[in-house]
């Protein structure tokens, strides 16, 4: 055919090459996309993936939360000897923990911005409670949460909320008011229960929505 072309007189040979060269040149450019549009999908399902891992690992800590919960005398010593005797005082630093996890999920995602967390860690640590969680619990957190930007900046907040609320006086105090004598039930209370059933249900939420925590 080349050579039937060849002998045809009024042939372009330029023009021939030119447009030759611009279909070449479209399709190293759709390659060019379709191999991005692969690249971006396996991304994708990469991210879903690890989001579950993510969703998983939090429900399950919220689980072993629960359980704890139910019976600290039980389970609380799993975790290890503590400096914390008083029963009331325990199940509160649990309950410190759930709420920072809960800014911590929330902080991660973008659904709590630096105003609102500095907002909610400058109630928390008004109280000696929220004062002595973080006191306990800041090395770990810092160990598990500052291999990412975003963790470097939730950390740096809660830092400084504590150190600006340690700066301004002592913390208040909130003694734990006498509770009636209730009729002995088996298992948790139903609002135990349901407050951190609520609680294992945000945290699977918010972690389902994470583009995970580590990867920023």
């Amino acid at each position: 055919m080349l050579k039937e072309i060849s002998r045809s007189k009024g042939v372009d040979w330029n023009r021939l090459s030119q447009i030759g060269a611009a279909y070449g040149f479209t399709s190293a450019i759709v390659s060019a996309l379709a191999l991005a549009g692969v690249a971006v999908s396996l991304g994708v399902q990469n991210r879903q993936a690890r989001a579950d891992q993510v969703q998983g690992i939090r429900s399950y800590y919220l689980e072993l939360v629960r359980l704890e919960l139910d019976d600290m005398a039980l389970f609380q010593p799993v975790w290890g000897d503590t400096d914390i005797v008083d029963p009331h005082e325990q199940k509160r630093h649990v309950y410190a923990d759930l709420m920072m996890n809960y800014a911590w999920m929330g902080f991660e995602i973008g659904t709590i911005r630096a105003s609102l967390l500095r907002d909610m860690l400058a109630g928390m640590f008004t109280g000696d409670a929220g004062r002595h969680y973080w006191s306990r619990a800041h090395t770990s957190w810092i160990a598990s949460s500052s291999g990412s930007r975003v963790g470097r900046r939730f950390l740096a907040i809660v830092g400084e909320e504590h150190a600006r609320a340690v700066a301004s006086g002592p913390p208040a105090r909130s003694p734990v008011a006498s509770r009636p004598a209730a009729v002995p039930r088996a298992g948790a209370s139903p609002a135990l229960r349901a407050s951190v059933g609520a609680l294992v249900g945000l945290g699977a939420g918010l972690a389902l929505g994470s583009l995970l925590r580590n990867r920023r």
